[in-house]
């Protein structure tokens, strides 16, 4: 694991307590009456689909690599958990740009594109598609000029964990690009790859509900409601319907 920060970037724990409502959601959008672990099939009109299995839908073999290199710091594998990247933390950030989020279909795009305050959320004409490809271009170029020509994944560790803190202090100036905005946006997608059900590509061989002991999607705990401070020992279930 790299060397802790001076300001340290997100650790598990604090993972654990920004997604504890994303958990929540899952098991009661997740849930099917069919059978103790069955696919959800019947738990919405537009049930999730497994993702495509292969290469990258969205980002060229470049910006993968620097993707993967990034959801690894902040995410970093210790001696039990894997990091970001063999969680495939990247293919869920990949699949998502790569469709409706991507494009941002469900958001109101049209100017004006006013500066609003922190409560109101992004106010720009850049699809978070279209942000990841204009930032990943910009650090990739920062590091190169930085570094005799490197790109960000060969530079040495420690200077890329300086570049990721730079970035959320808006310290680091990127061309075209707010390296601020960015850090938010690839720090949220990160946690949401890391702790979503593995359909969704990330939280692969559930990684993550196994070191927190989240359960997934089972579909009955009333044998477990009064039993206080006990793990559940029963493998997490997906939305597939499969336990590992």
């Amino acid at each position: 694991m790299p060397e802790p920060l001076a300001r340290p970037l997100p650790t598990r724990r604090y993972l654990l307590g920004s997604c504890a409502m994303i958990m929540a959601t899952t098991i009661v959008g997740g849930c099917s009456a069919t059978s103790f672990a069955s696919p959800a099939t019947n738990a919405a009109a537009t049930p999730p689909v497994q993702v495509s299995p292969g290469g990258w839908l969205f980002f060229t073999p470049e910006e993968a690599a620097l993707v993967e290199v990034l959801v690894d710091r902040l995410i970093p594998p210790d001696p039990t958990t894997p990091g970001g990247k063999d969680a495939g933390v990247a293919v869920f950030i990949d699949r998502q740009l790569a469709g409706p989020y991507g494009s941002a279909s469900a958001l109101y795009m049209r100017p004006p594109f006013a500066d609003g305050l922190p409560n109101q959320g992004p106010q720009s004409p850049l699809t978070p598609a279209a942000r990841y490809r204009q930032a990943l271009a910009a650090l990739d170029q920062h590091s190169r000029n930085s570094f005799a020509g490197k790109a960000f994944q060969e530079i040495p560790q420690d200077q890329q964990i300086a570049i990721i803190k730079r970035m959320e202090s808006g310290n680091l100036t990127l061309n075209n690009s707010n390296g601020r905005a960015f850090f938010e946006i690839l720090l949220a997608n990160t946690k949401e790859g890391f702790f979503a059900d593995p359909i969704y590509g990330g939280n692969r061989g559930m990684v993550a509900w196994k070191m927190i002991g989240f359960p997934g999607a089972h579909y009955d705990y009333r044998d477990w409601v009064g039993r206080h401070n006990e793990r559940y020992p029963k493998p997490p279930v997906g939305l597939s319907g499969s336990a590992t």
